[in-house]
C-alpha cells in the first residue's frame, strides 16, 4: 500500500499556493495543466473532480497550438492537423482537398513571429508547389489562424475557418487546379486602353466577374490554373436560385490565383474610362471605407467604380446601406407628382414632427419658418418630408422607386453581380423613416449614381459595364417616366442645393448644368453617420459614400466633385 501511494505521489505532485486569498492547487502531470480553486465553494475532495481551464488562451498556448497545427499540416498529417482544430471533420476534408483538388504539395508554413504575439491571431506564410499535367510552379501567400479555447474541456485549438487554408476562401468555396472553365480576358476601357487589377486595384473583383460572364464570348482560349471556385447559390425546393439576385449568378466570381498555363485571352471592351477610373482610385485610396461609382446618364454606361479596400467586398456595387437624405431625391419626385409639394410654395419645416410614435427632428434641431419646399430640400429638412407621411399610402415610395427609378426590382444585368437597391413596403414610423433614407431603405453608390443620372436625363437607363450587343441580354427598364415638369422641378431643386444648400461647397464652380444632394445616414452603434453625396454635371453622374465619417457634404462630396471634374 505504501509503495502504491508513493508511486501516485510521484506521478501527481500538488503544490498549494495562495492567490488573492484563495488556496489554489496546481496539479502538474502529463498534458495541459489543470487549475482547481479550493476554498469557498470548493469540494475539498483533494482533486477528485477535474476542472476546466477558462478564459482566452495564454500566449504560450497560442504559440504551441499554432506551431503544432502548422507542423502537422506541413508534413501532410491531415488527421493530426485536423485534430488540433475545433471542427475536425471540416478541417480534415479541406486539408485533404488542398492536396488532391488544388494539387498543392511541398508545403512550407512559417508563423510571422513579430505578429504572433498580438493575442490569439497568428499570421503565417505558406510556400508550396502547384502541379498539374507535368507542369509545376511555386506558389506563396500569407494568411492567418486564430487559437480559441474549447469550452467543453478547456483545450486550446485552432478555430477552423476556410481562410486558414487560404485568405480568399469563404464557406463553401474550393481551391481547384486544372483546366480553366473560362478563358482569360484582356479588358480594355472605352478608348481601347488596357485595364488591369495591378494598375486599377478596385477593378480586381470587377474583372474577375467580367471574365466569368463574358470570357467565352470574348474569343480566348482557356489555360490551366489554380483558382478559387465559389460556392453555388442556394436553391429552393424547386431547384431555383433562392437568392435575391438571379441575373448575375454568384455574388463573388471565381478567382484565378496562379496560372500554370495562362491560355490566350480574348479582348473585352468595357464602358470604363481609364481617366475617370484613375481619379476614382486616387480619391478612395485617400479615405477609409469610401466607395464611388460614375455613370453616363445618356446611356447608362459605367465610367468608374472604386473602393478604399479594393480587395475586399465591392461596396460600390453590392453594398446595402441606408442612403440617408440622398433618398429625398426619390421622395421629392413622388411629392411633386402627387402635388404634396411645389418648388416655390410654402412648405412646413418644424423643429420636430411625430409620426407612428416616433419623434423626428432635423440636424441640430433647426426649423425653417415660412420657407418653401426649395429651401427645405436644399437644407435637407427631415421634418418637411415627415409632415407628408400621413397623406401617403404604405407602398407609395416603393412604387416610385421601382416604377420611375428602376430600383429594387432585382433585374439589373450590369455584367457583374450587383445589389439593385431595396425600398420595402413599410408602415407607421418605418414608412416615415424611409422617406428620409432610413428605415428599411438600402442602397449603394451604383444605385444612387443611377438616381442622379435619371434626374439629369429624365429617364431611367440601367447602368452596365459591357454592351448588351455582346450577348443580346436585355437591360432593365422602368415602367414609367416622370413628367417633364417633375424632371424640371427636380433639376431645379438639385441645382439650388448645389449652389445655395448643403452641397454648395463641393459643387462650387461646376456650372449651370449641375445638381446635387447630400446625405447622412445614422447607423446603430456608430459614432459618426455614413456620409453620402450624389450629383450630376452634364452627361456625368456620380455617387459616393464614406462610412462612419460624418456629413456627406464634407466627406463624400469631395470624392464626387473630383469625379465630375475628371470627366471634363
Amino acid at each position: 500500500m505504501g509503495k502504491r501511494r508513493r508511486a501516485t505521489e510521484r506521478e501527481k505532485k500538488v503544490h498549494p499556493v495562495v492567490l488573492g486569498g484563495a488556496a489554489v492547487a496546481i496539479v502538474c502531470g502529463v498534458g495541459v495543466a489543470a487549475y482547481a480553486v479550493v476554498g469557498d465553494g470548493g469540494s475539498g475532495r483533494g482533486g477528485d473532480e477535474k476542472s476546466v481551464a477558462t478564459g482566452p488562451p495564454t500566449a504560450a498556448e497560442v504559440r504551441t497550438t499554432a506551431r503544432a497545427f502548422l507542423a502537422a499540416w506541413e508534413k501532410g498529417d491531415t488527421a493530426g492537423a485536423a485534430a488540433l482544430t475545433d471542427d475536425r471533420k471540416a478541417a480534415r476534408a479541406a486539408l485533404t482537398a488542398y492536396r488532391k483538388e488544388a494539387r498543392i504539395s511541398e508545403v512550407r508554413l512559417k508563423p510571422v513571429e513579430q505578429a504572433a504575439a498580438k493575442g490569439a491571431k497568428v499570421p503565417f506564410k505558406a510556400a508550396a508547389t502547384v502541379s498539374y499535367g507535368g507542369k509545376k510552379k511555386p506558389y506563396a501567400y500569407e494568411t492567418a489562424l486564430t487559437v480559441v479555447r474549447r469550452a467543453a474541456d478547456g483545450r486550446a485549438l485552432v478555430s477552423w475557418q476556410p481562410t486558414v487554408l487560404h485568405p480568399e476562401l469563404r464557406p463553401g468555396d474550393r481551391l481547384v487546379t486544372g483546366a480553366a472553365g473560362v478563358p482569360p480576358i484582356k479588358a480594355v476601357d472605352r478608348s481601347g486602353s488596357p485595364l488591369t487589377a495591378a494598375k486599377y486595384p478596385s477593378l480586381g473583383t470587377v474583372l474577375d466577374g467580367l471574365r466569368e460572364k463574358f470570357g467565352k464570348k470574348a474569343g480566348g482560349r482557356a489555360g490551366v490554373e489554380l483558382r478559387v471556385v465559389r460556392a453555388e447559390p442556394e436553391q429552393d425546393g424547386d431547384g431555383k436560385d433562392s437568392s435575391a439576385k438571379k441575373n448575375d449568378a454568384k455574388d463573388t466570381p471565381d478567382k484565378t490565383l496562379l496560372d500554370l498555363s495562362p491560355g490566350t485571352p480574348g479582348t473585352l471592351e468595357t464602358t470604363i474610362s481609364a481617366r475617370v477610373q484613375a481619379a476614382a482610385e486616387k480619391e478612395t485610396a485617400k479615405r477609409k471605407q469610401a466607395s464611388v461609382v460614375v455613370v453616363k446618364p445618356s446611356t447608362g454606361e459605367i465610367l468608374a467604380v472604386a473602393n478604399s479596400n479594393p480587395s475586399g467586398f465591392n461596396t460600390a456595387m453590392q453594398g446595402s446601406l441606408a442612403p440617408g437624405s440622398t433618398m429625398k431625391v426619390i421622395t421629392a419626385s413622388m411629392l411633386l407628382e402627387k402635388d404634396l409639394a411645389s418648388v416655390d410654395k410654402k412648405h412646413p419645416c418644424p423643429k420636430y414632427e411625430t409620426y407612428g410614435g416616433w419623434k423626428f427632428q432635423n440636424d441640430n434641431k433647426f426649423k425653417i419658418k415660412g420657407g418653401t419646399f426649395r429651401t427645405s430640400f436644399a437644407r435637407s429638412c427631415n421634418t418637411a418630408f415627415i409632415t407628408q407621411a400621413k397623406k401617403l399610402k404604405n407602398d407609395d415610395l416603393t412604387r416610385q422607386a421601382q416604377d420611375v427609378f428602376g430600383l429594387g426590382r432585382d433585374n439589373w444585368s450590369v455584367g457583374v453581380p450587383t445589389f439593385d437597391g431595396a425600398v420595402p413596403v413599410q408602415s407607421h414610423a418605418q414608412m416615415a423613416a424611409s422617406l428620409i433614407g432610413q428605415g428599411g431603405v438600402r442602397m449603394n453608390p451604383l444605385n444612387m449614381a443611377s438616381v442622379a443620372a435619371t434626374v439629369e436625363s429624365g429617364i431611367f437607363r440601367q447602368p452596365y459595364l459591357v454592351s448588351p450587343d455582346l450577348d443580346d441580354r436585355e437591360l432593365a427598364t422602368a415602367p414609367r417616366k416622370m413628367s417633364a415638369r417633375t424632371v424640371s422641378d427636380l433639376r431645379d431643386l438639385m441645382h439650388f442645393t448645389g449652389v445655395s444648400g448643403t452641397a454648395a461647397k463641393p459643387m462650387r464652380g461646376l456650372g449651370p448644368d449641375s445638381g446635387a444632394k447630400t446625405g447622412s445616414a445614422e447607423v446603430d452603434g456608430q459614432k459618426k453617420p455614413n456620409g453620402w453625396f450624389t450629383a450630376y454635371r452634364g452627361d456625368m453622374a456620380a455617387a459616393a459614400v464614406v462610412q462612419a465619417a460624418g456629413h456627406g457634404g464634407d466627406t463624400a462630396g469631395p470624392v464626387v466633385r473630383a469625379m465630375l471634374l475628371a470627366g471634363r
